[in-house]
């Protein structure tokens, strides 16, 4: 079985990244909580006032490189790749020139120089082939009919929609 892997929200905890600049860099600033978060994209979660300031956190230089690990996705990963084809496949930030380079930086350095040639950055998930993806977001669109099944990677912002889910304790019961 193909599975592809969503890399933001579901290997690297870009929540987590964004919320610690916030606080760490704007206190003046409220601070969401990611169990408070009800929208996929941080930025809209915020009054129109900030979302220039939260969006500067996520296009700065050294943000994805420097995303800690999701808690048990490096090793559910690797338990993955013994059973599955896996790749991580992941949608780059344009407004972003580091993002690219930074993602492949932060594959690397969590999971090793083998897992490169793993990677799939693209604007569109649909035009890749595979049984099922991994995405914390709520909706994938694209311009072909995905030959994978969404499984929905549990997230606060997502809990609204009503689709097989995992994460990264639960794993096992989904994917196997």
């Amino acid at each position: 079985m193909r599975v592809l892997v969503d890399m933001d929200g579901v290997l690297a905890d870009f929540e987590q990244g964004v919320y610690n600049a916030l606080c760490d860099q704007y206190s003046h600033i409220p601070h969401i909580p990611l169990e408070q978060r009800t929208t996929f994209h941080v930025k809209a979660q915020y009054p129109p006032e900030h979302q220039s300031t939260v969006e500067a956190i996520y296009v700065a230089k050294g943000f994805y490189a420097n995303l800690s690990p999701v808690a048990g996705s490096l090793e559910a990963l690797t338990q993955l790749r013994e059973q599955h084809d896996i790749f991580i496949c992941t949608s780059p930030l344009l407004k972003n020139k580091h993002c690219i380079p930074e993602k492949y930086e932060w594959v690397e350095k969590h999971l090793g120089r083998e897992w490169l040639d793993r990677v799939v950055i693209t604007k569109d998930k649909t035009l890749v082939l595979a049984d099922i993806l991994v995405d914390d977001n709520p909706t994938i669109e694209g311009c072909e009919k995905p030959t994978w099944e969404h499984i929905l990677y549990d997230q606060p912002y997502n809990r609204s929609v009503d689709k097989r889910r995992l994460t990264w304790r639960n794993w096992r019961d989904v994917l196997c």
